[in-house]
């Protein structure tokens, strides 16, 4: 497919519901036929049956927090979406509206944002949502205390990252976010930032209730009983992995137009298992199947490809960090002729078309395609051949001194239990012992333990992937300066950290623009990470299910699903 139709695809978030066509009685309207000169009655028809308003969804194993301020994973996402609302929200068009905003107001320089909240907003319990509530989740998301590893997306407020960084003499009351009254929130931010309001619609933005949280700690996200929000759907029970269930907020300012009543979350992480129950109606809603069933259900119509803002990517520990980690291997992998040697001995063509098979993209830099700069223009270049240069490859890891792989050590490749990233880390074993000589074991670990040994550091090259957060090539680069919570190589390159810190107050496009091209030449110099395909989604939906549509930045939304 080409960019500017793929662009155009991507510009539109994915609709998945389908038009359901059924079997019926036709109603004639035509002249009722007369006896004795006197109309007689049509029978009227029985009323068709009421359709329960339930919708099951299968998310995946249990996601490792559903707290706005601590989530960083799409699976926490799509439950943070459907249970919190923030000032802003992303509808089913992909446009960002005001949600528990109703209006705001922006300064000349960009830089003051007033927002006014809608005076019926209201959480689960029936209390009001305040100002205040937004006030208290940023700065509780700024705490170092708390270690959000999103932090750093509010740096763009006033004095955000310093009072983060503990500078000198600033306080928690010098951060840019205030509460002017119960419905007016003030923010003011370091400079200019054209997608704020897409961040507005972010769940790390999204309100809290201080009481809950001090009453409760950090077990105020695990309980039904605790777990308030102020979004369309409500937990009414959490079984640990087995499902989540919600039931429609009656609290909700808009809960007039939330037809749902009832959202049952599933928690099976097997593709094989939550297939066969998609088939058997046990489920309505699932996403990526086993890979190897693509192709037929696709051709079968049971399951759609759509766009999606992201890249599937390995990720190499540059850091001294890491424990349980082999030295030698590490210190292999820290020469940067081996990690480029490693990057190109890889055909992404033959994973995307004969692995992963969801209609993916070979991955030929980090920065995925559909992202858009700030003038709205196409951001993706290619760095990487599509299909491996094993020629130089081999000739990279000779001059790195292991010629044929010889004195190489084996390395770990740590993957989260999946049968399709098992698929794919095998392939690449298989490329990397043919083509370079080098050994490579696997290592499979459940989703929340996988995801601690990633962000400790305990690992030598591990699975990855990075879904846009809003749709600007920022998203998929800052998180690699030194020091951010979501960077899990450790990387660091002083070079690549003014970039990003320049660009971020640049307010010229075309200068912001080549910014960010260098610093992404920069990181696809250096290869902390391995691109291998930009993501698709691929999705099987009952016909009976309408309104639901998932999101280009991931998450999967309900407010406005019905059943037919």
């Amino acid at each position: 497919m080409k960019k500017s139709k793929l662009l155009a695809a991507m510009l539109a978030v994915v609709m998945t519901g389908t038009l359901f066509f059924g079997c019926g009685k036709s109603k004639d309207t035509s002249e009722t036929p007369k006896t004795d000169d006197k109309q007689t009655e049509t029978p009227a028809e029985d009323p068709a049956p009421e359709v329960e308003q339930k919708i099951v969804y299968n998310l995946g194993a249990d996601p490792k927090t559903i707290d706005p301020q601590l989530n960083s994973a799409v699976d926490g996402s799509t439950i943070i979406h459907n249970a919190f609302e923030g000032l802003m929200r992303e509808d089913s068009t992909g446009q960002i509206v005001p949600a528990v905003a109703e209006k705001y107001d922006v300064s000349e320089d960009g830089t003051v944002y007033k927002f006014y909240l809608r005076k019926d907003a209201k959480w689960s319990d029936g209390k009001p949502v305040v100002a205040g509530d937004f006030e208290y989740a940023w700065k509780r998301a700024l705490n170092p205390e708390v270690a959000a590893e999103y932090a750093y997306q509010l740096y763009y407020i006033k004095n955000g990252e310093a009072f983060y960084s503990k500078k000198d003499g600033v306080t928690i009351d010098d951060i840019g976010v205030k509460a002017l009254d119960d419905s007016t929130l003030e923010v003011t931010l370091e400079a200019p930032c054209p997608y704020f309001l897409s961040l507005a619609a972010f769940p790390t933005y999204f309100p809290t209730r201080q009481d809950i949280i001090e009453t409760n700690g950090d077990r105020w996200a695990l309980s039904p009983e605790t777990y308030i929000g102020n979004g369309p759907f409500k937990m009414s029970e959490w079984v640990a992995k087995e499902s989540m269930t919600f039931v429609k907020n009656e609290n909700y300012w808009d809960a007039a137009n939330v037809k749902l009543e009832t959202l049952q979350v599933k928690l099976i992480d097997d593709e094989v298992t939550y297939l066969s129950a998609f088939k058997a109606g046990e489920i309505d809603v699932i996403e990526s199947p086993p890979q190897a069933e693509i192709p037929s259900l696709v051709a079968a119509g049971t399951a759609e490809i759509y766009p999606y803002l992201g890249t599937y990517f390995y990720v190499i520990n540059l850091s001294d960090n890491g424990k349980n980690v082999d030295a030698k291997a590490a210190e292999f992998l820290a020469n940067p002729k081996v990690r480029e040697a490693l990057t190109l001995a890889i055909d992404r063509t033959l994973i995307a078309d004969k692995v992963a098979q969801g209609g993916q993209k070979p991955a030929t830099s980090y920065v995925p395609e559909g992202v858009l700069d700030s003038a709205g223009k196409e951001f993706q270049k290619d760095y990487l051949p599509p299909t491996a240069d094993i020629e130089q490859a081999k000739k990279l890891l000779e001059e790195a001194g292991y010629p044929n792989g010889e004195g190489a050590p084996t390395v770990t490749f740590t993957f989260n239990t999946g049968s399709g990233h098992q698929m794919i880390a095998q392939a690449i074993q298989d490329m990397w012992k043919k083509n370079l000589g080098i050994d490579i074991e696997l290592k499979n670990e459940e989703w929340a333990v996988f995801q601690d040994t990633r962000t400790n550091f305990n690992y030598l090259i591990a699975r990855h992937g990075w879904i846009g957060d809003y749709n600007d090539p920022m998203t998929f680069l800052d998180m690699w300066t030194t020091g951010n919570g979501q960077n899990n190589s450790g990387y660091s390159n002083p070079e690549y950290d003014e970039l990003i810190a320049a660009a971020k107050v640049e307010i010229d496009d075309a200068k912001r623009t080549e910014m960010l091209h260098k610093a992404e030449d920069i990181l696809m110099g250096d290869l902390p990470i391995i691109p291998i395909y930009f993501y698709t989604n691929v999705l099987c939906i009952n016909p009976k299910v309408q309104g639901t549509y998932k999101s280009l930045l991931g998450q999967m939304e309900f407010r406005d699903a019905y059943v037919e």
